[in-house]
This record gives C-alpha cells, structure tokens and sequence, in this order.
C-alpha cells in the first residue's frame, strides 16, 4: 500500500471513529478513545489534530460535504422529489451524518461550517419542495424537521434497526397525513442557532 493510500484509510478510519465515539460521549470524549477505536497511535492523531476542536471541526465539516454531496445526487438522479427525500434520508442515516448533532454549540464552528450547512440548506429545500409540489409530502412539513428526524436517527444505537424506524418515520411525511402537526413549525433557525457557540470549553484529552 502506497503512503498516500494509508493516510487516506487512516484519515476515514479517525473519521469513522470519531464520528462514532462523538455520538455516545459528546464533547468530553477523550482524544485517547478516538485514537484506540480507529486504531492510530496518540503522537499520529495530535500530529494530523492538533487538539480536540480541530478534530471536532474536520469531522462536522466532512460529514457536512458528505450530507451535500447525497442532496445533490439525489437531486440529479431520482425521477421525483418523495425518491429524492427518501433516498437522502436513508442514505443520512446510513452515514450517521447527523450524529454528530451532539457537538452543536461546544465549539467556535467555523465560517466555512456555517457555509456549507447554508449550502446543504438550499439542497434540501429544493428536495422538500419538489416532493411538496408533487402532492407527495405533507404541507405542513418543513426543511429543519427533516435536518432534525435525520441527526435523532442518526443517533440512535440500534443499527439493525435504523431503517424500520426510518420507514415508520417516512410513513408519516406521507401526504395528508391523519391529522395535523402539533405545535410550532420548526424553521432553519432551529438548526442553524444550535452551532453558536455557547463558551463551554472542550478540553484537550
């Protein structure tokens, strides 16, 4: 294996842990943990990571590109907008993107975090919106209640189980819907606001 081919599976497999070990312990897990899970020693993870918010903004930021990049798939390649939700809500919850929800607000978030979540923001309204035109979904949904279903499943521990509750979950998206929602429609704001950083300190370990 080439150099460059191992710090690329190095790179995803930091990735993949700290996606992982962020959702079940937060901002306090410890940099250690990370390391043993991806299986990289210490010295490597502080010479590509030089501290924990570091590694906090590469990871939200990769799994922001990742989320963008499955909005514009399935923008381009699905016949409808319901195909196009669908298959970015599974495939949001197949990658764990918004896991990592649980960091919101624990860090300065960058303003290239802040640009592409704008960006990713765009992506799935054009996705709601044509689902919504086509009679598909229901009326009274919005964007940040599809951003907000994606991050709680995404975090949820049961893997096996992940797609039975998706599908219960796009069940309920379907237009009409048995009734109408309760309380206050949710709007970007309530995604967007999570991110500013509320001066709690992430420690070094």
């Amino acid at each position: 294996m080439s150099r460059r081919a191992e710090a690329d599976r190095n790179d995803e497999a930091v990735f993949l842990a700290a996606r992982d070990v962020f959702a079940e312990l937060g901002a306090d897990a410890p940099m250690s943990a990370i390391a043993a899970r991806a299986g990289v020693g210490m010295g490597s993870l502080y010479r590509r990571y030089p501290s924990k918010v570091d590694l906090m903004r590469a990871v939200c930021t990769t799994s922001m590109e990742r989320s963008m990049a499955e909005a514009d798939a399935a923008l381009a390649e699905e016949p409808d907008g319901w195909s196009a939700l669908t298959r970015y809500m599974r495939r949001c919850v197949d990658l764990r993107v918004g896991s990592l929800a649980r960091l919101a607000g624990t860090f300065p978030a960058t303003e290239e975090m802040f640009a592409l979540a704008e960006r990713g923001h765009e992506a799935i309204d054009e996705i709601v919106g044509r689902a919504r035109a086509e009679g598909a979904l229901r009326a009274d949904v919005t964007s940040a209640d599809i951003v907000l279903t994606i991050s709680d499943m995404s975090a949820l521990p049961g893997g096996p189980y992940r797609h039975r509750w998706l599908a219960l979950v796009l069940d309920g998206l379907r237009a009409p819907g048995a009734g109408p929602l309760p309380g206050p429609a949710p709007g970007w704001s309530s995604v967007r606001d999570r991110w500013v950083y509320q001066e709690s300190p992430v420690s070094r370990s």
